[in-house]
């Protein structure tokens, strides 16, 4: 059992829906980032999205990328990441933490040595945006095999064919995304994203956890309402791109996982 799968035991047996954050690691330096990513368990964080910021990243909306480009010019390195992450681990050995960014810089480190880095790190669970299920021998299977979670992205056009594919070799939690576009382009919508849920959920045991375009504590409770819980990601990293200490953003986290926790 991973600290993912025993995160998520807790929830449930305390009848409590799941709120996970996302940080780019190294935005807008290492030891702010750090600052924010320890303080946000005791903001009522339950599982932390750590961003591996990446030149092209893709899937993401300007507020991500403007936070990448931040932590990489502030020096930031697949490394260090890894760095960060087991700093944390020196004061938190149960908050689970997730890597979430794309493939090349894993690959460019060699897969074999990323996981045993990753796993003596404390890292739980991978989400690589850029690796679809037919190219699970190149890393899923592995990661799954070191211990790793998996985690797998369903969105609004994942049809019933392509979803066992998608669910396949997926740990952990099955990542929803609540809006058809990049991070951070839309606000999401309880109403749309509850049968979408229903139908993932007929299909999987896993919990099932909605981001994108979560904005405010109430669209944190509503789509937690409908789901095992929600990410939010653009949101935060906006409050520290405007150059707001730490405390503040942590408040920020506070009122939105208090949403979250209400549902």
């Amino acid at each position: 059992m991973t600290r993912i799968d025993a995160k998520f035991a807790t929830l449930k047996a305390e009848g409590k829906k799941a709120f996970v954050a996302y940080v780019m690691a190294g935005d807008p330096d290492y030891a702010t980032s750090l600052e924010l990513i320890k303080g946000l368990p005791a903001a009522g964080v339950d599982i932390i999205e750590m961003g591996l910021p990446f030149t092209d990243p893709m899937a993401d909306g300007e507020t991500i990328q403007l936070a990448g480009q931040r932590a990489l010019e502030a020096g930031q390195t697949l490394q260090k990441t890894l760095d960060m992450a087991a700093e944390f681990r020196q004061t938190d050995n149960t908050t689970p933490i997730v890597m979430m960014g794309y493939y090349n810089p894993i690959f460019n480190r060699g897969v074999d040595r990323f996981l045993v880095d990753a796993k003596a790190a404390g890292i739980d669970g991978l989400i690589v945006v850029d690796l679809p299920p037919e190219e699970d021998d190149e890393l899923c299977i592995p990661a799954q095999n070191a211990g790793l979670n998996f985690i797998r992205l369903a969105t609004p056009t994942t049809d019933d064919k392509r979803l066992p594919k998608v669910l396949q070799n997926t740990s952990g939690f099955v990542y929803y995304v609540s809006i058809t576009g990049i991070t951070g382009s839309a606000e999401a919508s309880a109403a749309d994203v509850a049968p979408e849920v229903a139908r993932i959920k007929s299909q999987t045991d896993l919990p099932l956890i909605v981001g994108f375009g979560i904005k405010t504590p109430e669209a944190a409770q509503g789509i937690a309402a409908v789901a095992d819980g929600c990410v939010v990601g653009s949101a935060i990293v906006a409050e520290l791109a405007k150059g707001r200490p730490v405390a503040d953003v942590l408040a920020f986290v506070r009122s939105l996982a208090d949403g979250a926790h209400r549902a």
